[in-house]
């Protein structure tokens, strides 16, 4: 027989040391996998971290404090800074110059000229004004400041000569945060009200929905002028608006009642909750381990647009003069200044607290989807 007509006989060897690795994930686990591979979102999620973290410990990076003027700059651009000096040299730390005012004659608009002649190093974890950071904690260290015969105003200064840089982190503390415990009171609202009109039915559903279309009915804005005028005379700006929001939470759960009792209505009749019933599980306990999981992607992505919808409703009622009032620092009231177009045109950087709200609600809305993608079960890891 030809040798060469013969087939070469193939043996396959399992190396005994050779294992199959399998990796058991929680749902948390794959959530968080899934939405580290969302590039945008995860992008978005470390800037909001950074950002939030910036406004907690406003105090500390701010070089100025919030109402600190300076009569002399009035109105004064952002302050250029520099690593080469006029001569051309290059400097490993960076540097401004001395910045004089000049009144041109001809408009009586105030000119800013840098002298080049003298300049002066950023000094990082410098001294400066006194501050309580985190309310208790007396320090008066900086991120970064300048020597006391110079200004560094990043943003700019509005009409009064206050650092609107130093502004825009104590404000974006303001918006941030304010309005987080009425998300959360409404959030629950909703989820509690929604789950049991979806769950039980009958009567208690047909009373909750009618609770909820009287609800919707109200106008938001003459109710918020009508709480801002029974509130009591000797409460702070913050309190205020807190109060007012609290009580708007209460009345704000309606919309995500409904979608709640929509997706129970269709769900409650699945297998897997009947199994759970003859199982002996509570009826709590099946709405919260069973159904409100199967439409948490829903669920995340309404928290998460309802936090930049709570910063723009604080931004355009501070705007109008409805929500925190001066000298209350919020990113909302900052924006009244650009309310003059002529002061725009001239300043536009005034109009940085707005790009920072626009930053903020698309960082936000990004997340959300991100989330939502992430919590999707039908989405492959």
């Amino acid at each position: 027989m030809d040798s060469a007509k013969i087939a070469p006989s193939v043996t396959l060897e399992l190396d005994a040391e050779a294992t199959l690795h399998y990796e058991i994930l929680s749902q948390r686990q794959l959530i968080w996998r899934k939405f580290r591979r969302h590039r945008v979102a995860y992008f978005c999620w470390i800037f909001l971290c950074v950002f939030y973290v910036l406004a907690i410990f406003a105090e500390f990076f701010a070089p100025y404090g919030p109402f600190t003027r300076d009569t002399g700059f009035l109105y004064a651009p952002p302050t250029p800074i520099h690593f080469i000096d006029a001569d051309g040299a290059f400097h490993p730390r960076p540097f401004v110059h001395k910045i004089t005012s000049e009144l041109d004659l001809n408009t009586f608009q105030r000119a800013y000229v840098e002298d080049t002649s003298e300049k002066y190093f950023i000094q990082f974890f410098s001294r400066g004004e006194r501050y309580k950071l985190l309310g208790f904690i007396d320090t008066d260290i900086h991120l970064f400041g300048v020597h006391e015969d110079a200004v560094i105003f990043v943003a700019g200064t509005d009409g009064l000569g206050r650092d609107l840089f130093s502004r825009m982190l104590l404000g974006a503390r303001t918006s941030l945060f304010v309005g987080l415990l009425g998300l959360a009171v409404g959030f629950v609202l909703g989820l509690i009200f929604g789950g049991i009109s979806g769950y039980y039915g009958g009567g208690a559903d047909m009373l909750i929905q009618r609770m909820i279309e009287f609800l919707q009915s109200l106008p938001t804005l003459p109710l918020w002028m009508a709480l801002a005028a029974l509130v009591p005379p000797d409460w702070t700006p913050i309190q205020v608006y807190f109060g007012i929001s609290l009580v708007l939470a209460t009345v704000g759960w309606t919309g995500l009642a409904r979608v709640v009792r929509g997706k129970l209505i269709s769900l409650r009749e699945e297998d897997y909750v009947l199994a759970a019933k003859l199982a002996g599980l509570r009826e709590s306990a099946i709405i919260t381990r069973h159904l409100l999981p199967g439409f948490l992607s829903y669920l995340i992505v309404h928290l998460t647009l309802a936090i930049p919808s709570m910063i723009l409703g604080e931004t355009a009622l501070s705007f109008l003069g409805l929500g925190i009032q001066p000298p209350a620092v919020s990113l909302g009231t900052l924006l009244q200044d650009s309310q003059n177009v002529q002061t725009v045109t001239i300043n536009p950087w005034l109009l940085y607290p707005g790009a920072v709200v626009v930053l903020i609600v698309i960082a936000f809305n990004f997340l959300g989807d991100g989330l939502r993608d992430a919590a999707d079960p039908y989405k492959h890891v």
